[in-house]
């Protein structure tokens, strides 16, 4: 037997692994940070074999709610993923499994690594279209993407993963982008008729192939860096913050995972300062009508709502919408399940994820003509 994650996005420490069903394991933390909660690993030579294996530091990890009524993923070629057998208890995430494989992965949501993500890049370079460009270089050297589609006068404004471990936003791209190009939508033609679009699929690729959680190369949160951003320390966000600046946004949407909640729902930037009425109305359609387009979105539950004139200006969308008076959310996925409307053996899953993206598109053009 070999535990191992010395590859792109990889995360886990073995403390010890002599017997299969004995397995002590620790998930490392975020580079320059404390945050950890994100694990991917491999275990090779357990075909038949009962693994329990014990994340032993579970207890002191970011959002320790996000470890209740979870379950592990689990795959045999590193694409399909379901869920398993995962109890925690006394501070251990202990993952149940007897793989039917010599070879299995492990991973708290299915990953989505950087080929992955220059494989997007790629087809969507060569899409009709769509124009690609590189915003500047990440602290580690890697490129800063960008597509940008022209249309409409309207600008529209999506990002994912400024939180790498959140890679369910990934997926959720990889269905926004597909509806958006499909050229027999006639949802996708009406809004790019209406508005142009800068999509940056991966706001961390740094933390992404490290292996993080939350943090960049420089153990930066991202979301908290919006308005303060300086090249040395989140170039991620510098980057798109002059090119947002350069481009004017009357919609924001930043497409983010949340390790507790077990739902789809929007954060809107209801406590910037001088937030109208007219702005609750508008986030409120964009609501209802993500709603109506698919039942797996809803807005029952979700955060509480900041007081009047008191959101941190250093997230995302309370920036886009003070700075720009745009439109601008946070959409969150669960790294669970969807309560409402559970899958036992999947959970919530990357193919959700992608169609959830997919059935944004109708929410945006109910929308777009009052940005």
């Amino acid at each position: 037997m070999k535990i191992s994650s010395d590859f792109d996005g990889g995360n886990i420490a073995v403390v010890e692994a002599k017997n299969p069903d004995a397995i002590r394991l620790n998930i490392n933390k975020d580079n320059a940070s404390d945050f950890y909660q994100w694990f991917y690993y491999r275990v090779d030579g357990v075909q038949g074999r009962t693994l329990n294996m014990a994340l032993e530091n579970a207890g002191a990890a970011a959002y320790v709610g996000g470890w209740e009524n979870y379950s592990a993923c689990a795959s045999y070629d590193n694409e399909t993923w379901f869920r398993v057998p995962t109890q925690y208890e006394d501070g251990s995430l202990n993952i149940l499994h007897t793989p039917s494989h010599e070879t299995v992965w492990y991973a708290y949501f299915a990953p989505y690594p950087m080929a992955r993500h220059q494989a997007l890049i790629k087809k969507y370079a060569e899409t009709e279209g769509v124009e690609h460009s590189v915003l500047g270089k990440t602290l580690d050297g890697q490129n800063l993407d960008l597509l940008h589609i022209p249309g409409g006068p309207k600008t529209i404004w999506v990002d994912a993963r400024q939180h790498p471990g959140e890679s369910m936003a990934q997926w959720w791209m990889e269905g926004f982008l597909g509806r958006l190009t499909n050229k027999d939508d006639p949802a996708a033609m009406a809004l790019r008729e209406k508005a142009s679009f800068y999509i940056v699929p991966n706001m961390n690729p740094d933390g992404t192939s490290r292996g993080n959680l939350r943090t960049n190369g420089a153990g930066a949160n991202l979301n908290r860096e919006w308005g303060i951003a300086t090249m040395d320390r989140s170039p991620e966000v510098k980057l798109v913050m002059d090119k947002m600046d350069e481009t004017g946004v009357n919609l924001s949407l930043d497409v983010h995972g949340d390790e507790a909640l077990p739902y789809n729902f929007i954060a809107g930037g209801e406590g910037v300062p001088g937030f109208t009425e007219r702005d609750q109305n508008l986030l409120d359609k964009f609501q209802a009508e993500y709603e109506k387009a698919t039942p797996a979105f809803q807005r029952k539950v979700g955060y509480g709502v900041t007081a009047p004139g008191k959101a941190n200006l250093t997230m995302a969308t309370n920036y886009t919408a003070h700075r720009f008076r745009a439109l601008s959310a946070t959409l969150e996925m669960p790294f669970k399940d969807d309560a409402n409307h559970p899958d036992a053996d999947f959970g919530w899953s990357a193919e959700r994820s992608a169609q959830l993206g997919y059935d944004v598109i109708p929410a945006m053009l109910a929308v777009v003509d009052e940005l």
